[in-house]
């Protein structure tokens, strides 16, 4: 059955990978490079699972799920809340959305650092549990790291003045909820892999924001064009 998951999480991981490059290829400004990354993020996220599959049914060895294993619980737990509002602050317009992201970002980082030196201590297990991975680590399975992991994720997303964006959040916390109320002890496996099979949302805001940009260009390229043909006019009257 092991082998059946693995060839999911690597199918997926190939379908996402794809929507991440088409993501990317739509960034209008430098701000917006990492958020377009985190389908591609997603995908190779689901791509180390496939790894993790693998070595829970001994196809490779030990050694090698523990790297994947590793690779992924740092990503999900350690690295996810920081990243998440980070790239949300960057491409957020508004003053006072922008403001409450930065206080997210700065939460997230002290979450990221706090769940990352655990991680680097206090040793992980990864097991099968009902036909789902369930990651464990007693530094981080308490409520006030799920709160907080909710808050900077599922939070900065939903605060977005982006509609795509604001419901990838807004869907990210109901499956959330859901996954957490049938299957807590696979949270962590789930989770992930329904924010990365939902994250081809994310393209559709990329598409509005580039089809606004060029706009805008073309607006300031007209305004241009416009007070150059005026300053032309007034320096043939001045011959």
């Amino acid at each position: 059955m092991d082998i059946y998951f693995a060839v999911l999480n690597f199918t997926l991981s190939g379908a996402i990978g794809l929507v991440g490059i088409l993501t990317l290829r739509k960034v209008s400004t430098p701000h917006e490079v990492i958020f377009a990354a985190l389908p591609l993020l997603f995908a190779l996220h689901q791509f180390t699972e496939g790894f993790v599959w693998l070595g829970m049914g001994g196809f490779i060895e030990q050694r090698a799920l523990n790297i994947a294993a590793g690779i992924f619980i740092y990503y999900a737990q350690g690295l996810l809340p920081f990243l998440v509002p980070l790239a949300v602050w960057l491409i957020e317009k508004q003053l006072w959305r922008k403001n409450l992201l930065g206080i997210l970002t700065l939460l997230g980082l002290a979450l990221a650092v706090y769940t990352m030196y655990g991680l680097s201590t206090v040793p992980s297990s990864v097991s099968v549990v009902n036909n789902t991975l369930d990651y464990h680590n007693p530094w981080t399975a308490n409520i006030y790291n799920a709160l907080l992991y909710i808050i900077t994720t599922c939070g900065s997303l939903m605060l977005s003045s982006s509609i795509a964006i604001e419901l990838f959040g807004l869907l990210n916390f109901i499956g959330l909820i859901i996954i957490y109320l049938l299957r807590p002890y696979g949270f962590t496996s789930l989770w992930c892999l329904y924010a990365a099979a939902i994250s081809g949302l994310l393209y559709f805001h990329f598409v509005e924001r580039r089809i606004q940009f060029l706009q805008d260009l073309k607006k300031q390229k007209q305004q241009m064009s416009a007070k150059l043909e005026k300053e032309l006019l007034a320096l043939k009257h001045q011959i």
